[in-house]
């Protein structure tokens, strides 16, 4: 007969065996712990949940409309497939990369944003902040709420570019675009995509209003989340990068201030005004980002807003592979929307995107946490990125093909 392993003989514990198991940690309390806490991004989307009020949380999380456009997007990217290579040397994994004439630590940037600091008082301060700290590009929105020279001032190391709204008023434009060339921004990415503003429905629900407005809704919804109010009665009131004060909803102002008359010659123009850079954030089809490219761009954002203007637009991942393939080398070709997790970003590089954009997901950091928080939302999707790639056995960003992705493989 086989006696029993000795291992597997039951004992009584002794002291002694129980003292290393009962090593109780110290708990740690505070921003930084909190924010370490988080593994994820959607972590970061709980904590902001938790401590923005309803109206501004919803209009940094919502969509256009039914958000069908937003749910496909992501799930664009959670129905890929990677396909890994093994037996590679990735001991040292490289995400530094080249956008648009120079260098970046990461293979993304963060995009531009606008209200900023209606969704945590930092706004824009903390982004460009963490942005240039991080080494990589930042985009100041023409609806920022910080100006073109307190940006520029407050990250006067960093890579800053200026998003353009252009508006029926060329004078006032070229005034934005003259500000952001004497504040040293390389780069002008001029939206496409805004003829009018998309219904976006949970800010109609919220009564969305710029500032907020202190309804008995806000005052019941500001009880729970009394560290946002006092940041926000306590700093200057919000102001715009490019407006005087204003007071009324997103869409109103929206579409008191862009052009719908927007064609492909206003293009023309400020490329003969712009000297540094000419990106175009908004394209949606294969046959506008030849014409963009066609008439001066440097660069082009596959991009549909976010989802937050067309419903049912397309989706930027899965327009990529064909724009890769007429215009890759020809001009740098950027995505954003939907993007969550650092492999997402590795998918978009694989699939021929030279660099990638991040709202949403450095949003919900700031909304967790401030300055700390948009750092925290830059390391994990680092993190996220160099993982995903030493498992594919991918040693650098340049290495990625469309080899390494199989899109739609998955249900």
């Amino acid at each position: 007969m086989t006696s029993k392993p000795r291992a597997l003989t039951r004992r009584i514990p002794r002291v002694q065996d129980l003292a290393p198991l009962m090593q109780f940690k110290k708990p740690q309390l505070g921003t930084t712990a909190r924010l370490q806490r988080a593994s994820t991004v959607w972590d970061l989307r709980d904590m902001a949940k938790r401590r923005t009020p309803k109206a501004p949380f919803d209009y940094t999380d919502g969509a256009a409309e039914a958000e069908i456009t937003l749910r496909r997007a992501r799930e664009a990217f959670a129905d890929l497939q990677f396909r890994p290579g093994v037996l590679r040397n990735v001991e040292t994994v490289d995400l530094s990369t080249s956008v648009l004439g120079r260098s970046s630590a990461l293979p993304f940037g963060i995009a531009p944003t606008g209200f900023t600091r209606m969704m945590q008082s930092e706004g824009e301060y903390a982004g460009s902040q963490a942005a240039a700290a991080a080494g990589i590009p930042y985009t100041l929105s023409t609806m920022g709420t910080a100006s073109i020279e307190d940006v520029a001032a407050a990250a006067p190391d960093g890579r800053n570019w200026f998003q353009l709204y252009l508006w029926t008023d060329r004078d006032r434009s070229l005034e934005l675009i003259n500000r952001a060339a004497a504040a040293g921004f390389d780069t002008l990415m001029v939206t496409v995509d805004t003829a009018v503003a998309g219904e976006r429905l949970r800010d109609v629900r919220n009564g969305m209003t710029i500032p907020p407005a202190l309804t008995l809704k806000t005052v019941l919804d500001a009880s729970y989340r009394p560290a946002w109010w006092f940041n926000f009665l306590t700093h200057e009131p919000l102001s715009f990068a490019s407006l005087n004060r204003y007071s009324g909803t997103v869409a109103e102002l929206i579409n008191s201030m862009f052009d719908p008359t927007l064609t492909y010659e206003d293009l023309d123009w400020l490329r003969g005004v712009w000297k540094g850079n000419l990106v175009v954030k908004g394209v949606q089809t294969l046959d506008d980002a030849q014409q963009a490219v066609d008439h001066g761009a440097d660069g082009i954002v596959l991009s549909n807003h976010g989802g937050r203007q067309l419903d049912r637009a397309p989706i930027p991942l899965q327009l990529l592979p064909e724009v890769a393939a007429r215009l890759k080398g020809k001009t740098s070709i950027i995505l954003d929307t939907g993007i969550m997790n650092g492999g997402d970003i590795v998918a978009a590089l694989a699939l021929g995107a030279d660099f990638t954009l991040i709202g949403r997901a450095y949003l919900y950091g700031l909304m967790a946490g401030g300055r700390a928080g948009v750092d925290r939302s830059i390391s994990i999707l680092a993190a996220q990125a160099a993982r995903t790639m030493a498992l594919m056995g991918v040693a650098g960003v340049s290495e990625l093909t469309p080899d390494h992705v199989r899109l739609g493989a998955v249900r």
